[in-house]
């Protein structure tokens, strides 16, 4: 991120336009949306700032700016649309020290004015950096389609009606309340009635919520998916979106994590494979403990919580404490590996079936039909394999297994770093002995990507 977004506060704050052209009028028209004293620096302004001056909405200064009134402005826009005199003017902000744009001049601005949702007070900023306002125009366009007009005469009035609200317990059951206004009743209430409408709305509100019994805790066991965000289920987003604490796995990706809200307290209990790991117990008795608090919990795990990821201890460590809970699926790495690879994890006239293992209980591999995976056209999906990629192998050839039998091994599945693996049986573990990321192995499956090439006695090739 090269340019924080702030907001600047610049209410009575001088501000100069140098330049009255199309490029002056156009910028003015969003700056005399704010309450900051304008002074546009012009011998011959346009017809249309004229008329903002002579309405009172700004100052024409004939003569240039002083170096003096540079030091004294709060932001400075060069916008003569002429190289030399927005260069003069640039010199002048930079010896004032004065924040600087130049508009239309990226490269030698000190801030850019991004694009601008008004609802005010409710205020949407959009920005690329300047990479690509057409794409900020667009977001802008989506987002102008779905708030509502009167969103920002709701928020004053809500604004002025705080106090009143604050007599509800902090956190949760005061996020209820704005929600059940904002999203509920107030827009209502507005149309029906206006503000007088919405008071009321407000003021019934903080009397069923004064007399609500509080909420208990809850916690919801949220799949992550894989890894990239844009797989991630609607529901998980809306959960964690709620949550007041976060508890996730290690394997999260990080832009999952951003989509939780900024005051939610966000735990990570990470177990790495063979590695150091938060103990169970420890994070069975963090999910109670907050929600005993009377908090929602999200418990984020990476892919699918029922596949390898220790949801029934979690849920038996719950049920002794009586907490509620729900179970939100995610997808998982295997379907989502098949589908990097163009394949499909079950085939008509190949198999009916697909078995999920994992090769991190080493101990329950003993326990496993391996005869019955070693036959011919079987589709196993192995999680956390690579440590066990000999026993593995071992395993199955004893039993029967081609030493030919393909295996794909797709490494940090669905992430920009996604590395995939074609190699036989008999070559597995030297193939996934250089991987340092989670990977998933295919057993008996093969890309249908046309670049990936067979692992051949000492080199094989990743896939494109």
């Amino acid at each position: 991120m090269k340019y924080f977004p702030i907001f600047l506060n610049i209410k009575n704050q001088p501000i100069a336009v140098v330049g009255g052209g199309d490029a002056a009028v156009a910028k003015l028209r969003l700056l005399l949306k704010t309450e900051g004293q304008i002074t546009v620096y012009d011998d011959a302004p346009a017809p249309e700032i004229a008329t903002w001056a002579d309405a009172g909405l700004l100052t024409i200064s004939r003569p240039p700016m002083s170096a003096e009134q540079a030091r004294n402005a709060c932001l400075i826009y060069a916008a003569a649309e002429d190289d030399s005199r927005d260069a003069a003017t640039h010199q002048i902000a930079k010896d004032a020290g004065t924040l600087f744009n130049w508009v239309d001049n990226l490269k030698n601005s000190d801030f850019i004015t991004p694009a601008i949702v008004d609802r005010d007070p409710v205020i949407v900023t959009i920005g690329t950096e300047g990479a690509a306002p057409v794409v900020a125009r667009a977001i802008k366009r989506v987002i102008e389609g779905r708030l509502p007009q009167t969103l920002g005469k709701l928020a004053k009035i809500g604004q002025a009606f705080r106090p009143h609200a604050d007599a509800l317990p902090f956190g949760r059951v005061r996020r209820d309340f704005w929600s059940a206004f904002y999203f509920g009743s107030g827009p209502t209430a507005y149309d029906a009635s206006g503000p007088d409408g919405a008071q009321a709305a407000l003021n019934e509100l903080l009397q069923v919520f004064a007399q609500q019994t509080p909420k208990q805790g809850h916690v919801d066991f949220v799949g992550a998916g894989p890894g990239d965000p844009t797989l991630l289920t609607h529901k998980a987003r809306l959960l964690l979106d709620e949550a007041d604490v976060v508890l996730y796995d290690r394997l999260v990706d990080p832009r999952i994590l951003e989509l939780a809200r900024r005051e939610a307290l966000v735990i990570e209990v990470g177990k790495t494979g063979f590695g150091p790991s938060m103990a169970q117990n420890e994070i069975n008795q963090l999910i109670i403990d907050h929600v005993g608090r009377g908090v929602q919990v999200v418990r984020l795990k990476s892919g699918d919580p029922s596949v390898f990821g220790r949801l029934d201890e979690e849920l038996e460590a719950i049920a002794a404490h009586d907490i509620s809970y729900s179970i939100v699926p995610g997808i998982t790495a295997a379907s989502t590996a098949a589908a990097s690879l163009g394949r499909s994890l079950t085939q008509r006239d190949r198999n009916s079936g697909v078995r999920l293992i994992t090769g991190h209980d080493m101990a329950g591999f003993a326990d496993q039909d391996w005869r019955s995976m070693a036959a011919p056209d079987t589709v196993v999906a192995i999680y956390m394999g690579k440590k066990a990629a000999r026993f593995i192998q071992g395993r199955l050839m004893m039993h029967g297994a081609d030493a030919e039998t393909p295996i794909t091994v797709v490494e940090n599945v669905s992430r920009a770093d996604q590395r995939t693996i074609s190699t036989q049986l008999k070559h597995l573990p030297q193939a996934v002995g250089n991987l340092d990321g989670p990977a998933v192995l295919l057993y008996g499956v093969t890309p249908r990507i046309k670049s990936c090439k067979i692992y051949q006695e000492q080199v094989f090739e990743r896939c494109n």
